[in-house]
């Protein structure tokens, strides 16, 4: 079959064996040990001197980047190998373009005989399977292409059941012990996941939970999970508040196994693309949910409603929900000083300040709080009008009953009680950062006030927890105090603003527009 090699002492032969994972299921006439047998049988028969054996078992045909192959290239270029032999151009590659490559150009260039046993292909004689060979190429090309599209039906087919294919879960769950392609809520840090969820819930942004967590020295998700860091960066080991956004919105927390949310984008390449979220594969109820719905659906729209919001610098009630009603953009917020010297921030039209003098728009400015409560009176006028106090009374009581059994109150004044020592460590820290030098006297001055004054209204609340512990008052009319509490405050709760209006507007007159995400409220106003 084979022409005789007549100068075999010219040659330093490479036996290159190659076997993938696809390549196991046809059997054990591809395995490691078979193809060397036939490489050593035609080098003894032949007698070839080997400079070396290449393995690579377990790698793709798709992709040239293989230790072995890598290394047999570069003692081509040492000069240290002049002749390559493999069982068949399979073993080389499946990749037409690539090996079209290697054996019509890059070995002749450097001088290198390749040898193809099973495909009678020899690059060191004119023969007629050296013809054919781009065509044997091609179609090795072809069945790489149809078991990639088998392996993406078979992974596909398991997706649309809801079982889970990825290499690991997402951060608070965990495989499951004994139920193949199945996951289950891990213990150990499924408290920080819902911990995570009720800082959002009280009105936390992405940024100041991810900076506390890294304040606390909570490890990230991939430091829990032990996942290797390619190219480490002044940021690794931080969580970020891309991470912290990206689990707020993950329906897995609530039950639901999503899938799907990128694809390679092709059998020829590992890169992945980011699919759009009508391309993800949701399947609902799969496993144990780490967050109620309502909780989830809440997060969600307080995240969403940030994303309007360009600046970060600043935070006020009404962040990411109010536009310019005349060219319908974000309207942005500066912050200037009074005659007091106040800090003081104003709405401003963002189109008017980037387009000033072309006349676009108008500016719009006014100071933040004069909207802010124009907002609150307003949803305070809807919502007196359409509930009423005594509507709520039966509501009250059968919450403070409920409350009584699961002793809510010791739970209230423990929580209190932690919010003061986490307070009261931040202004120790705060106060030797400003010793150390490493904080300004200005910044220390703006945030030792504001933490010491909200430990004195958690001390003050600590109190009056403490005092009604000791004289506990009837059912009644704590029930009332509920609700003449939360008719006096709760319009001031971001998360009501957010679960009840869709969108404020100013107009250039500075009439503040509310639009209502239900249309009886609208009604009402």
């Amino acid at each position: 079959m084979y022409l005789e090699i007549s100068n075999p002492m010219d040659y330093h032969a490479a036996e290159y064996i190659r076997l993938s994972k696809e390549d196991e299921n046809e059997g054990p006439s591809e395995s490691v040990t078979n193809q060397k047998s036939l490489l050593d049988e035609f080098v003894k028969k032949h007698r070839l001197s080997v400079y070396d054996v290449y393995i690579d078992d377990g790698y793709s045909g798709t992709n040239f980047d293989r230790p072995a192959f890598q290394r047999m290239i570069a003692d081509i270029e040492a000069k240290k190998v002049n002749m390559v032999i493999t069982k068949d151009l399979s073993r080389l590659g499946r990749d037409y373009i690539m090996t079209g490559h290697y054996m019509e150009r890059y070995f002749p260039e450097k001088r290198v005989r390749y040898i193809s046993l099973l495909d009678g292909i020899d690059t060191g004689v004119e023969s007629s399977a050296n013809d054919i060979t781009p065509f044997r190429a091609i179609m090795n090309d072809m069945y790489a292409k149809d078991i990639s599209k088998k392996i993406k039906s078979v992974k596909r087919d398991k997706q649309r059941k809801g079982q889970f294919i990825g290499g690991k879960p997402v951060y608070g769950y965990k495989m499951h012990p004994t139920e193949k392609n199945k996951i289950v809520i891990d213990e150990e840090v499924a408290p920080m996941v819902r911990r995570i969820f009720g800082m959002a819930l009280d009105g936390m942004s992405c940024r100041q939970i991810a900076a506390q967590l890294n304040t606390e020295g909570v490890p990230t998700p991939a430091t829990y999970a032990g996942l290797p860091v390619p190219n480490p960066g002044p940021y690794t080991g931080l969580w970020s508040s891309e991470r912290i956004s990206d689990m707020l919105q993950n329906e897995t927390y609530i039950g639901n196994m999503v899938q799907g949310r990128s694809m390679k984008i092709s059998y020829k390449s590992k890169k992945c693309l980011h699919q759009e979220r009508k391309n993800w594969v949701v399947v609902e109820g799969t496993h144990e949910p780490l967050i109620d719905a309502e909780t989830f659906r809440k997060v969600r729209m307080l995240v969403n409603s940030r994303k309007h919001t360009r600046s970060r610098t600043y935070d006020f009630l009404l962040k990411g929900m109010i536009f310019c009603h005349e060219c319908g953009y974000p309207l942005a917020v500066l912050n200037r000083k009074n005659a007091a010297g106040e800090d003081v921030l104003y709405f401003v039209c963002r189109t008017y300040q980037r387009f000033t003098k072309a006349g676009v728009c108008s500016c719009h400015s006014i100071k933040e709080k004069t909207v802010t409560d124009a907002v609150i009176a307003k949803v305070r006028e809807v919502c007196e009008a359409y509930l009423h106090p005594s509507e709520l009374l039966p509501i009250a009581q059968e919450a403070v009953e409920q409350a009584k059994k699961e002793n809510a109150l010791e739970v209230e004044l423990q929580a209190v009680q932690s919010k003061i020592d986490s307070l009261t460590t931040n202004l120790d820290k705060v106060y030797m950062n400003r010793l150390s030098g490493l904080l300004p006297e200005t910044d220390f001055e703006r945030i030792y006030s504001k933490v010491k004054l909200e430990r004195s209204l958690l001390d003050e609340k600590k109190q009056e927890l403490e005092l009604r512990r000791k004289s506990p008052v009837r059912t009644e009319d704590r029930a009332k105090e509920l609700v003449q509490r939360f008719m006096d405050s709760a319009f001031a709760s971001r998360e009501l603003l957010v679960s009840l209006i869709d969108r404020i507007e100013l107009t250039e007159e500075k009439q503040v527009i509310i639009k209502f995400r239900f249309t009886e409220l609208d009604e009402v106003g």
